[in-house]
């Protein structure tokens, strides 16, 4: 008994295997844990494939015996092993593939996806946990005001919130990139903040810990 899958990548030379929680849900939750990491996905890194494995086997618990990973074997041999969901194909973290395991078959979806990413979160060890990350609004960068507190991803890997004290000036520019208007945060000081590139919010979203107050 089980709720077997396998999730390989569109090269098909690794797969893991699940022997349970092989549902679709479970698993779109556990790659986009592992996009919201920030790791590197297994069809661009090997090292993708641990990153996986350590966020699954932590949330599978002490026993360790319900994922396994070995070359792929083909599709009609994986199907065979996860023959309960079938194989997913995976690329960016993302499924753009399935090897269904027969005619009719429904996909899995008794859980959301949020309450999904939660779940994974509370079963990884504290350091390492995405925590309030997972609970923030998610807003455009051009939307965050002057003492919002925004999540910014730390070399850990963890997201750690930090206040938003000031916008890049007029044509100023830092480490060859123009930050004119962009927000930074209070989060490395040495040099002062408005100086470090790694304080300006450069992407187009971001997640705010504490929404503005009217």
């Amino acid at each position: 008994m089980g709720n077997r899958a396998v999730i390989t990548t569109t090269k098909r030379d690794m797969g893991v295997y699940l022997h349970w929680n092989g549902g679709r849900d479970s698993v779109e939750g556990f790659l986009e844990y592992c996009h919201m990491r920030g790791f590197r996905s297994p069809e661009c890194d090997d090292y993708g494939w641990a990153r996986l494995c350590q966020v699954v086997g932590n949330f599978m618990g002490a026993s360790g015996l319900s994922v396994g990973i070995w070359p792929y074997p083909g599709d009609a041999p994986a199907l065979e092993a996860g023959s309960d969901n079938g194989v997913y194909v995976t690329e960016g973290w993302r499924v753009v593939g399935r090897v269904l395991p027969w005619d009719g078959f429904h996909e899995q979806h008794e859980y959301p996806l949020r309450d999904m990413l939660l779940a994974i979160d509370a079963a990884q060890p504290e350091g390492q946990r995405l925590g309030g990350y997972l609970l923030a609004e998610e807003v455009p960068v051009g939307e965050v005001e002057l003492g919002d507190s925004v999540y910014m991803r730390q070399v850990s890997g963890a997201y750690e919130a930090f206040e938003v004290i000031g916008f890049g000036e007029p044509g100023r520019v830092v480490n060859g990139l123009d930050v004119t208007g962009v927000p930074y945060v209070a989060m490395y000081g040495d040099i002062g903040y408005e100086n470090n590139v790694n304080n300006y919010l450069r992407g187009g979203m971001v997640r705010r810990a504490r929404p503005r107050e009217a």
